[in-house]
């Protein structure tokens, strides 16, 4: 298993992946966009990255928030902040992260997913909606609204929603303003409303930061897991 962190720009600031890839086998693969949870770059999202590298796809962790680390918790609502206002400069930073996952010699450019967690979530819908050749597109606890709801219209893969039922971040009212949007832009989606599970239920600490509605929930974790790799299957074909 090759891992790399990888150094790039974006949004006037330095930004650090981090790349898996199996790099005993020949030829191009299928390749997949990982976007972090609001904090920042961690061993969650790293370690998504590196599970798909062991089935045989070719990931890559982007950076929105810089240096491929978590940023300290009292910036973190900053940066949020600046963010989920401006679907252009999110989907700039999905891009970029987008580049350098195609840079790699291993990825086969036809066959290119993305999931995100949390407003890493957000980040690769948002990149969906500016047009990005992607095939499918996952987002785990991800937050569902835009401000360009129009913008449905150019997603051309297949989209994924994991969301759970006591999610206090997603309320009903957004996961149905977001099938409205899916419907009009004509999309092929899927929402899984999964019962029992609150935000960030695939982070195994989402449990120690003792916040109401935000913990991890295994099974919820593991069957959205499973989903998501059969929507791979679906979309992009064998990994392996």
């Amino acid at each position: 298993m090759h891992i790399e962190d990888i150094e790039y720009e974006a949004d006037g600031r330095r930004l650090v992946g981090h790349l898996a890839v199996d790099d005993t086998k020949p030829g191009l693969r299928p390749a997949v966009l990982v976007a972090h949870e609001a904090p920042g770059l961690d061993e969650h999202a790293k370690g998504k990255a590196e599970r798909l590298a062991s089935l045989g796809y070719v990931a890559f962790a982007l950076d929105y928030n810089g240096d491929g680390k978590p940023l300290p918790m009292d910036e973190v609502m900053k940066r949020y902040g600046e963010l989920a206002g401006d679907p252009d400069r999110v989907r700039a930073l999905g891009q970029a992260g987008l580049d350098v996952l195609l840079a790699q010699p291993q990825t086969d450019p036809d066959r290119v997913a993305a999931i995100g967690f949390c407003f890493g979530g957000t980040l690769v819908l948002e990149l969906a909606r500016r047009g990005a050749d992607l095939k499918a597109v996952v987002g785990f606890h991800s937050g569902l609204g835009t401000t360009r709801p129009e913008d449905a219209a150019n997603i051309s893969g297949t989209v994924l929603v994991c969301i759970g039922a006591e999610d206090p971040i997603i309320p009903p009212e957004q996961r149905l303003a977001f099938e409205e949007e899916m419907r009009a832009g004509n999309v092929d989606w899927r929402m899984h409303l999964h019962g029992g599970a609150g935000h960030s239920f695939s982070n195994v600490k989402a449990s120690t930061l003792g916040m109401p509605g935000i913990e991890y929930h295994e099974p919820t974790d593991e069957r959205s897991w499973r989903a998501m790799i059969d929507l791979f299957d679906e979309a992009l074909g064998p990994a392996t």
